[in-house]
């Protein structure tokens, strides 16, 4: 069976919450008829109500010409279960239980005709098992929409273990249809998006739970540095703790405890606590009419008199441009500041023989160019290290200063998403196109993961993987075989490289 998806006219959405709302009306939108269908029948007509007036909106900013043709395509149906013939498509976007969804799709299969898709919209349960309640469960595919649906261009197709062969294909073109954006993911726990996203998540509340930097640093370090739109702690309190916390729960118990994905210990109480955050008002920030309430960062020591040594070319350029002296050597009235890749402070002072009274870690990655974070250990004189802020200061750029780690915390946010996105690119679970293509729109982030790791150098992300693996002894920093042997082959960790089936051809 071929070119379903060209002839697809009729379609029925169950449930009318945001996803269902949101994916009627793109189908409308995009010139198909969506029957919307729900356990209330009166909130069917709130639904309906609530397109017609976003259709409005559109045609009122001169974003779409014929509202009344797109509200026209509307129907109402008394139930879910209502006979469908003529239905192409039914898409369910009820709540998140599976023998709910188990349930709802056995109903449908008494009453829709055999040729009629099935297509579930969860986004955190298998596939596979809400189509095995099925007679036939090949014609269910999952079609995984983002909220707001109309905006969010990006459409997961996940197809079942039984999934008819032809259908993910097709489900693919049905969805470029609608003028979204498909990938294709593997059934696996939080498929694609919701996998991806957990190297930013865990890594975050990693370095929290080392008490290196408080959420507003590290926070200040993902936007500024990495050039995310939202720093991590923001958008768990964005998401909502409650939510999140299950999230991650439930992707570590999917892949059976894999160190890579584990949890941190911080989330729990805190969700019991009702720390949720902006939906009610307190998580890692508080919140005030739903506006995060943040301190000024502290004010920086003035431009020191001490004269400055770095190793670093970039850095000593940098400084001396904004009148910091620089010096040629480490004498000893210098402030010395080390750039550190994939180590501490301590490390990288004791390997190139300094003292480390007069030492201080900064973080080279940003190219210096855009907020400087420097790394404080225990064994500082404070009156260097506020010299040291000063010079960083200095150069117009602000300035983060935390507590020395194993790795700065920028590089163990980057390096802990690349590696979780080469994980899933040598795993299978998506192509590395789908996957850049994903976590982009999904996400948000400047960049696709494995893109983003051949910007900044997969050797540079392996070093900083290696490092924290070595000083931590923590699994979690293993690095991906997909990472490793494109480093040792000088490929770009977004392309598949050679595969057996280029020799069948």
């Amino acid at each position: 069976m071929t070119g379903w998806a060209g002839k697809v006219g009729r379609i029925r959405v169950i449930g009318t919450g945001v996803m269902g709302r949101g994916i009627g009306q793109l189908a409308a939108t995009a010139g198909v008829t969506v029957e919307l269908a729900d356990v209330r029948r009166e909130a069917v007509t709130e639904a309906i109500g609530f397109v017609g007036g976003m259709v409005d909106k559109l045609a009122a900013k001169g974003k779409l010409e014929d509202p009344q043709s797109v509200k026209g395509r509307l129907v109402a149906v008394d139930a879910p279960d209502a006979p469908a013939d003529g239905v192409d498509l039914v898409i369910e976007a009820v709540r998140e239980d599976l023998e709910t969804k188990r349930a709802l799709f056995a109903d449908l299969e008494r009453v829709c005709p055999q040729e009629t898709v099935f297509a579930t919209n969860t986004s955190s349960l298998s596939v596979t098992e809400i189509a095995a309640g099925l007679a036939d469960p090949g014609r269910l595919v999952g079609l995984h929409f983002f909220n707001p649906v109309p905006l969010m261009r990006l459409v997961e197709v996940v197809p079942g273990a039984r999934t008819h062969g032809w259908l993910p294909g097709e489900a693919v073109e049905l969805v470029k249809s609608w003028g979204h954006e498909p990938v294709l993911a593997k059934d696996a726990p939080g498929f694609l998006v919701n996998h991806a996203g957990r190297g930013l998540n865990t890594e975050a509340l990693q370095i929290l739970a080392e008490a290196l930097a408080e959420p507003a640093d590290v926070d200040r370090v993902a936007r500024d540095v990495l050039g995310l739109k939202l720093g991590p702690f923001e958008l768990l309190d964005l998401t909502g703790l409650d939510v999140s916390h299950a999230v991650l729960e439930s992707i570590w118990s999917g892949f059976h405890g894999d160190p890579r994905l584990r949890p941190s210990w911080l989330t729990r109480p805190r969700v019991a606590a009702g720390l949720f955050g902006r939906k009610n008002g307190e998580g890692f920030y508080p919140y005030v009419d739903g506006q995060k309430q943040l301190a000024d960062e502290p004010a920086a020591p003035p431009k020191p008199t001490s004269p400055v040594f770095t190793a670093d070319e970039h850095l000593a350029r940098v400084l001396s441009a904004a009148g910091v002296q620089v010096v040629s050597d480490a004498y000893p009235d210098a402030i010395l500041l080390v750039p550190l890749y994939g180590e501490s402070t301590v490390d990288a002072a004791t390997r190139a023989g300094l003292p480390l009274a007069r030492v201080a870690g900064i973080d080279p990655l940003g190219g210096y160019e855009r907020r400087l974070t420097m790394s404080v250990h225990p064994g500082l004189d404070p009156a260097v290290g506020r010299a040291a802020w000063g010079a960083l200061a200095a150069t117009g750029h602000p300035v983060t200063v935390v507590r020395d780690g194993p790795a700065p915390i920028a590089q163990r946010l980057l390096a802990s998403i690349v590696n979780t996105a080469c994980f899933i690119a040598g795993q299978h679970l998506a192509t590395p196109a789908d996957i850049d293509t994903a976590v982009r729109l999904g996400l948000g982030y400047p960049r696709g993961p494995l893109t983003w790791g051949d910007l900044v150098g997969g050797e540079i992300v392996l070093r900083i993987l290696r490092g924290l693996a070595a000083a931590t002894g923590d699994p979690r920093y293993r690095p991906s075989p997909w990472l490793v042997e494109r480093v040792a082959l000088g490929l770009p960790l977004a392309t598949p490289g050679t595969t057996p089936s280029d020799l069948l051809s």
